[in-house]
């Protein structure tokens, strides 16, 4: 059996993929497209493997690093979901508060990949929460397919509100210096440039690959972005242009970065879109705009 790899696989399969992730396809749909690509030795098995999550094998910061004090705790969400559990993650070694920064994943919950992501930011100096919108529901089930499925449960808007509960819960905090920013990835970029819109305190927004508000909307943001897009992407795209417009016309402070030949999804190394360059790349631009807006 021939081992897949991204040189000897139709790039089909990436589109097809992206329209599995984002509910487009249901999984016997997907499953039966996929076959078409299962060609020269490939099987529908192991390009099922291929595009699928690799958490085990890829986090890059674990949750009992030695750096850290990392945990989940609880808050509370009254306009959204009522309790929900997050990570809250923080330098071990931190003589003075912390600004902050709300971690916003995909749209299949709490994953390994989104708590990598929130302990690789407190590892920069941040105190760190990365909070599960599935908890209402039971939270993360432990796959990002039952993560989809439960994920459409529940009402967007709602979530959002639980991502401002983060925010407040980090406002409030002992550790933090109230200076607080979102990043978010896919339904999190989205929900990033959400709370821009809705928190005028907010300190800096780095929505990746997220869809973007409504020019009425636009107008309320405050906080400064950096805007990370994915250059095949053009699904998220087709709203850039639109969004920019509303961003020169009322004087927000942005910037805006467009990876050519990456696809949506490439910060995220737990799967194949991942482009490595691209993601170190935004990661530290990220971390760079961070440090400047909330210290």
């Amino acid at each position: 059996m021939k081992k897949p790899t991204k040189e000897n696989v139709n790039p089909e399969i990436f589109n097809l993929y992206d329209d599995y992730a984002h509910n487009k396809l249901e999984r016997r749909q997907f499953i039966e497209k996929l076959s078409l690509y299962a060609v020269g030795g490939l099987t529908v098995s192991s390009l099922l493997s291929f595009v699928m999550p690799d958490y085990e094998n890829s986090i890059t910061v674990k949750q009992d690093d030695p750096r850290l004090i990392s945990d989940y705790v609880m808050y509370n969400s009254p306009k959204g979901g009522g309790e929900i559990r997050g990570l809250l993650s923080k330098p071990k070694e931190a003589k003075k508060k912390l600004p902050g920064i709300v971690v916003v994943h995909e749209n299949r919950g709490l994953n390994p990949y989104i708590e990598d992501v929130g302990r690789r930011a407190a590892l920069e100096g941040f105190i760190t929460i990365a909070p599960d919108a599935l908890w209402p529901l039971g939270g993360y089930p432990g796959n990002d397919d039952d993560g989809r499925a439960l994920q459409r449960k529940r009402d967007r808007n709602e979530m959002l509100e639980d991502f401002i509960a983060a925010f407040n819960y980090l406002a409030s905090h002992e550790d933090c210096n109230g200076k607080i920013g979102v990043v978010g990835f896919c339904f999190g970029g989205w929900i990033s440039n959400m709370m821009a819109v809705k928190l005028p305190n907010l300190s800096a927004a780095v929505p990746f690959y997220g869809g973007q508000p409504t020019a009425e909307e636009t107008s309320k943001i405050k906080a400064p972005l950096l805007l990370q897009y994915a250059g095949l992407d053009e699904r998220v795209n087709a709203g850039w242009p639109a969004y920019e417009v509303a961003l020169k016309a009322n004087n927000i402070d942005y910037k805006a970065y467009i990876y050519p030949r990456v696809k949506h999804g490439f910060h995220n190394n737990s799967t194949p879109r991942y482009d490595e360059p691209a993601a170190n790349l935004a990661w530290q631009r990220t971390m760079d705009f961070f440090k400047e807006k909330l210290r």
